[in-house]
């Protein structure tokens, strides 16, 4: 009997419709990479850098190297590799991997021991038919974030997902999948952290826990097992492995970083004239008015109606007077119409996708019937770069790129659609989530050639490394609480996977939102990267000044806020062009092992760069609970301290986000300015809070919008403040670029006694009018003037190129 169940065993494994990798058969070590077969697998093992293993295995023998994310090569790494007859051990200064070899099997250590991953044994890596997957013991109290613009919580814990750039207008707070794929995640555990890229742009699908009590998994519909695994102590190192092989953003251009005004849509000329002129007479500071499709010639991309809009450059330069910059929507389905320009240049440069007997392929959108450009042709990517060259003459700054997934009328692009993948030769089921990474590359590269300085590119979908091209906006959200809140989820997670530029529709593009919804929608988009406020067709107006004097001088006052904050905010953009962190840093990234944030009241709470908590609400919430994490925290408007590690129930009302400052904050800050168009004044005002723990700004300036910066054209000063040594230094500065502040006012929030540079005394002031506040008329009953006890100083130096240092 039991021989019989040992041969029914091996029968069942052997015809089994699920094929395991099997136990290693050859192994082949070369310096820094490991080549291995199994009883049914290829694989690779590579030590990328100390921190950094790649895995690779196929079915069949491995195929040239190829990636549209994976922009690094590996490092030359001080790395042991040695074997016996069980395991292959890699060692490197950061950590362990140990290969087991009967059967084929993968767990990663810390250097002492410690357990950080591993591979659930018995499953290991599988295949059912085309379908790859690699199954991951799941740990005691294991938590997963990231996989980038997911909906839900942000501990990913008992949910699955799938990765398929999809079209989801007015999607639910549940659904899933929607615009974009970043297969990335971080894994949370015990003390410990690490991050796990499936570089693999078939549709994947990921596997925290759902529907089992097992494993998490992650895996592909095709394609090769292709992930590298990350190990930092640190998450934000993790961060910053991870951007470093899928690339980092460039410097924005400065305007972008300022209010966007848009709708769906506004047309005619006469319109979009009427809106500026609203913003400037209302003194609501903006940069920018978007076009959507109406703007086009019966929505054909790179045309203008002329009826509508006669002379686009007259226009575009009257707004520029203005201090206004026109981005324009570009979608990427050409109209089938003879005499149709682009149509007609499309056809003869042979860069549209195609079905497998050579005709292009043909689907429905806002035009009609329409040919798609085959974006991964470099081609392809040249001659969208030529047609874009009309918007640069015609005074256009930024491209937004819209419908990328691709959409389509009936949402089901043929699998048979056959793209050139740069020269390899890929099918929709391979191309697909890499079409929106593609458009963007070739909007980013063509509009930086046309434009002649820095674009601004925004896209709604993309793959794992668009960040190196656009900003992204989290598409075509609801006029709802639940989905402003999910906004800040989304892009807490987009940062978590590597995109800081990021923001959403504020406002709510679907429906018809309240007064309290939209004056805490227009509060929290003062604290996103990107601060668009958009709405669609058939809904009410809803600019700031639609719902009411009162949510206009709210909004007034938050975008005030945010244009005095600009020196600030660009200064931790050049952060994430530095190391990748991003501007939303959700609370996992800074206090990742304390279970608080993870709680679903306190999920939504985020990072504005390194210094403020940011608490959202909902509109109409009267009163909510604030976590406080570790530290000291001061009340942005008044400067009450709150004690961290604790929770606590707060009045909230309809004029006021919740918004905290870390203490050791240096946060720089300018006059307010209803453009970037126009010049501050010539003092930097920057606010210091008193705190226990040192910490460092790094405080940047460029022209804005050239590269130039990229030849050390640009001013960059290290401001530090020391807890221990009682000191505030500003280092000698870097670059060649002079600042345009020729004064420094210090503002000193906490601190008391007397203030000494250079050895004589620092004439100091009390100067509570230079708290940060946001508000002119903000609270008739004056309980946002400073608390009892609350300390508020001043004092005002020259600028100079030498070392500054201010002891107390």
């Amino acid at each position: 009997m039991l021989l019989s169940l040992a041969g029914y065993a091996a029968g069942f494994a052997q015809n089994s419709p699920v094929k395991k990798t099997g136990n290693v058969k050859n192994v082949t070590i070369d310096g820094q990479q490991i080549s291995l077969t199994t009883d049914n697998a290829w694989a690779q093992i590579t030590v990328y850098s100390p921190d950094v293993i790649r895995i690779r295995m196929d079915k069949q023998q491995l195929t040239p190297d190829f990636s549209y994310a994976v922009i690094e090569q590996p490092q030359k790494v001080k790395a042991s590799i040695t074997q016996d007859a069980s395991q292959i051990s890699i060692v490197t200064d950061s950590l362990k991997a140990v290969i087991g070899k009967a059967p084929f099997s993968v767990t990663f250590y810390t250097p002492d021991g410690k357990v950080i991953n591993q591979d659930e044994t018995g499953l290991a890596t599988s295949w059912v038919n085309e379908s790859v997957t690699t199954y991951k013991k799941m740990q005691e109290g294991e938590r997963f974030v990231g996989l980038g613009e997911k909906t839900g919580d942000l501990d990913r814990r008992g949910s699955g997902y799938t990765n398929w750039n999809t079209d989801s207008f007015g999607y639910s707070t549940g659904q899933d999948p929607i615009y974009s794929t970043i297969p990335f995640y971080i894994g949370i555990h015990h003390g410990l952290n690490y991050g796990i890229f499936l570089d693999n742009t078939y549709q994947s699908d990921f596997n925290f826990g759902a529907s089992n009590n097992r494993f998490s998994s992650f895996g592909a519909r095709g394609g090769e097992m292709n992930y590298y695994f990350i190990y930092h102590k640190h998450l934000a190192d993790i961060i910053t492995s991870y951007t470093a092989l899928t690339g980092r953003m460039k410097m924005p251009p400065l305007w972008s970083l300022g209010y966007q005004q848009n709708r769906y849509s506004y047309y005619p000329e006469t319109e979009v004239m009427r809106i500026a002129q609203t913003l400037r007479e209302k003194q609501i500071p903006a940069d920018g008015i978007t076009l959507d499709i109406h703007y086009m010639d019966h929505y054909k991309v790179f045309t203008w109606d002329k009826a509508r809009f006669p002379d686009p450059r007259k226009m575009t330069d009257k707004l520029k007077e203005m201090g206004f910059k026109i981005t324009v929507i570009v979608d990427p389905g050409v109209k089938v119409e003879k005499g149709y320009g682009t149509y007609e240049r499309g056809l003869a440069a042979n860069i549209f996708a195609k079905y497998p007997d050579s005709t292009n392929y043909t689907g429905e959108v806002w035009p009609g019937w329409c040919h798609f450009p085959d974006f991964t042709n470099p081609k392809a990517r040249a001659w969208w770069g030529t047609e874009l060259k009309k918007y640069g003459e015609d005074g256009v700054s930024g491209i937004w790129n819209d419908m990328n997934e691709i959409a389509t009328w009936g949402q089901k692009t043929p699998d048979n659609i056959l793209y050139d993948y740069d020269g390899r030769q890929a099918s929709n089921l391979q191309a697909h989530n890499v079409y929106a990474l593609n458009m963007a590359r070739a909007s980013y590269e063509g509009a930086k050639e046309a434009f002649g300085k820095r674009p601004f590119v925004l896209t709604r979908a993309g793959y794992a490394g668009f960040q190196r091209y656009s900003a992204m906006w989290t598409g075509d959200n609801r006029a709802e609480d639940s989905h402003m809140l999910l906004g800040v989820r989304l892009l807490s997670s987009l940062g978590l996977s590597g995109v800081a530029f990021t923001g959403m529709d504020i406002g709510g593009f679907t429906g018809n939102g309240t007064p309290s919804l939209f004056a805490r929608w227009v509060q929290i988009g003062a604290f996103n990267p990107y601060f668009r406020n958009h709405t669609a067709v058939n809904t009410k107006s809803a600019e700031p000044w639609s719902f009411g004097e009162e949510v206009t001088e709210i909004s007034r006052n938050y975008v005030n806020l945010r244009y005095r904050l600009l020196p600030y905010l660009y200064s931790t953009f050049y952060e994430a062009t530095q190391n990748g962190h991003p501007v939303v840093r959700s609370l996992a990234i800074d206090y990742t092992f304390d279970q608080n944030i993870y709680n679903t009241l306190f999920q939504n709470q985020y990072l504005f760069g390194h210094a403020f908590l940011v608490a959202p609400f909902e509109g109409g919430a009267q009163y909510g609970k604030v976590y406080f994490p570790a530290g000291k925290w001061y009340d942005l408007y008044n400067d009450e301290v709150q004690t961290g590690s604790q929770q606590k129930i707060i009045d909230v009302k309809m004029n006021k986000l919740p918004v905290y400052v870390k203490e050791s904050s240096i946060i720089p800050m300018q006059s307010l300015i209803q453009s970037t168009a126009q010049q501050p004044t010539d003092t930097l005002t920057i606010h210091i809070y008193q705190g226990n723990a040192n910490n460092s700004f790094t405080y940047y300036e460029d022209d804005g919008e050239s590269y130039k910066y990229e030849q050390g054209d640009y001013y960059k000063r290290l401001i530090s403040y020391d807890a221990a040594k009682h000191s505030i230094t500003l280092a000698k500065p870097e670059g060649s670029l002079s600042s345009k502040f020729k004064n420094i006012k210090l503002v000193m929030h906490g601190f008391g006694g007397t203030f000494k540079m250079g050895g004589k005394a620092l004439n100091v002031k009390d100067d509570f009018s230079s708290m940060i506040q946001p508000i002119s008329r903000f609270d008739p009953q004056g309980s946002d003037n400073p608390v009892e006890g609350a300390k508020v100083k001043s004092a005002v130096i020259k600028n100079t190129s030498e070392q500054i240092t201010i002891s107390y």
